[in-house]
């Protein structure tokens, strides 16, 4: 064939893609800004686009889909029964006509009500998280629920799957539920050894035979630890070295997690629940209710704790982006500050949009991301959105002492967010996630005077530092934020 053939060749074949990528992008239903990022990479990389986008471009599917949403609430009954008995009023909660406006949209579908019982403890140390937490399933007495996006076999994840063994082996009921994507290198062989001492292993619906059925999205990106149905955990920490700064790429990891007591664990344990069952094979592998993994709290537990809390999740099997509408909601209520603790900085424009009218209304908006990427394009991307934040008057804040990791909100002094959360698409739109919500007084001025410490070990973006950007740095910023959406 002459080169003039392979010419006619070529323009078929850049003609015949064109019309592919315009159809495949536009036939289904998604954000401008997601539709023009897959038409770039189909146009730009023909074929070969069309197989990455064969993986990360197609929406849930249906199967996946229909287990999810056939799942129903085995134990809210029993959360309300704790709210009805819990004392009526809290010492150092807010939950005023002003805080309502938020718990009523967060609670639209009666599936995340407000706790008025709870204590809370904030960890941002991994060394410290996993102490506290070992601690806590070492006295477990009949249940251990397991709920991660990343649990790695290393050393801090080899030692939390002995202790779980021991725990099996003592008759506890143990089940870990993990992202197969998220915990690469952790095979099936390694969890079998939980499995014959008694416990039970899943990996997420949405993560099981990922190549098989040609996607890799939507993960599983909630951390939660459910013990005996009182104690709990859930926040930004995976299980693997690194999260205890151990691996010298990141050094320090600086991240966010809560222990809570009290009623809101039940509404964990609902979450973990659901989501045990969607991804249940066997028909003997679902829970129903039992008791123990709802218990009634007595009258001392009830007492404890007196900070109110809703417990919020959020997926690709929601419609609407309930989640990232919650987190503007929230924010909405200030009037003094809102200060941000985010990964990853890639927000849509309905976020922009909310943190412009913000700063425009002189609300303090402070947003940390870290020092470094764990993720390139990413990381570009981020920086990229940073500078163009910085130009409209949020004030951005790189720390400096590590990897941040993060995913927090503190609102004025009455009300803040810890959980799983990024400030990006993925979060928004194709991660299953959950934040908790925490209306007390007393626990923001601890968020707070975290924020301040990390503050001193961070350096304020500003305008000049952006000028002294390099025009190859702009360039690879400007080309991720391009991407942005379906990184």
């Amino acid at each position: 064939m002459n080169s003039i053939a392979w010419i006619d060749v070529w323009h078929i074949i850049i003609f015949t893609n064109t019309i592919l990528a315009l159809w495949t992008v536009f036939h289904r239903k998604r954000s401008v800004a997601t539709s023009w990022a897959w038409l770039i990479v189909l146009i730009i990389f023909p074929v070969i686009g069309f197989v990455i986008y064969g993986f990360v471009g197609r929406g849930i599917s249906q199967e996946n889909l229909f287990a999810i949403n056939r799942q129903h609430h085995i134990g809210l009954d029993n959360v309300q029964k704790m709210i009805t008995k819990a004392p009526k009023k809290t010492s150092a909660a807010d939950t005023s006509p002003h805080a309502r406006i938020l718990i009523k949209y967060l609670d639209k579908d009666q599936e995340a009500p407000i706790t008025k019982n709870n204590q809370l403890k904030l960890y941002t140390d991994g060394v410290a998280k996993f102490k506290d937490l070992f601690a806590d399933i070492r006295a477990a007495k009949s249940s251990i629920n397991v709920e991660y996006y990343t649990i790695y076999d290393d050393q801090i994840g080899n030692q939390f799957m002995d202790l779980l063994i021991k725990k099996a082996k003592e008759g506890v009921q143990v089940r870990v539920l993990y992202d197969a994507w998220g915990s690469l290198g952790a095979t099936k062989k390694w969890f079998n050894r939980l499995v014959k001492a008694g416990g039970d292993v899943l990996p997420f619906i949405t993560s099981r035979n990922m190549i098989s059925r040609n996607r890799i999205n939507y993960h599983l990106h909630r951390k939660i630890v459910v013990i005996d149905g009182v104690i709990s955990w859930t926040g930004g920490f995976n299980v693997g070295d690194q999260y205890l700064g151990r691996k010298k790429k990141f050094g320090y990891w600086r991240d966010t997690h809560l222990r809570l007591v009290g009623s809101a664990s039940l509404l964990l344990q609902e979450r973990f629940v659901m989501d045990w069952n969607a991804s249940a094979k066997k028909e003997k592998e679902v829970i129903t209710f039992d008791e123990k993994l709802f218990p009634d709290l007595d009258e001392q537990d009830i007492r404890q704790g007196d900070m109110a809390v809703q417990v919020v999740s959020d997926g690709p099997d929601n419609d609407d982006p309930y989640m990232r509408n919650g987190l503007v909601r929230l924010m909405m209520l200030a009037r003094q500050r809102v200060w941000i603790q985010t990964p990853y900085l890639i927000p849509d424009e309905a976020m922009i949009a909310a943190w412009q009218i913000l700063v425009n209304s002189g609300v303090d908006l402070r947003i940390m991301i870290p020092c470094m990427p764990d993720h390139p394009f990413i990381y570009r991307a981020t920086q990229w959105y940073a500078n163009q934040l910085t130009k409209i008057g949020v004030k951005i804040y790189t720390y400096e002492n590590g990897f941040l990791h993060a995913k927090t909100i503190i609102v004025d002094d009455k009300f803040a967010t810890v959980g799983s959360v990024n400030q990006d698409y993925r979060s928004y739109d194709l991660n299953f996630e959950d934040n908790v919500f925490v209306y007390d007084r007393f626990f923001n001025r601890e968020m707070a005077k975290q924020f301040k410490a990390d503050m001193a070990k961070s350096t304020l973006l500003t305008p000049e530092m952006i000028a002294k950007q390099s025009h190859y740095l702009h360039f690879k910023q400007n080309f991720s934020r391009l991407l942005s959406p379906i990184l």
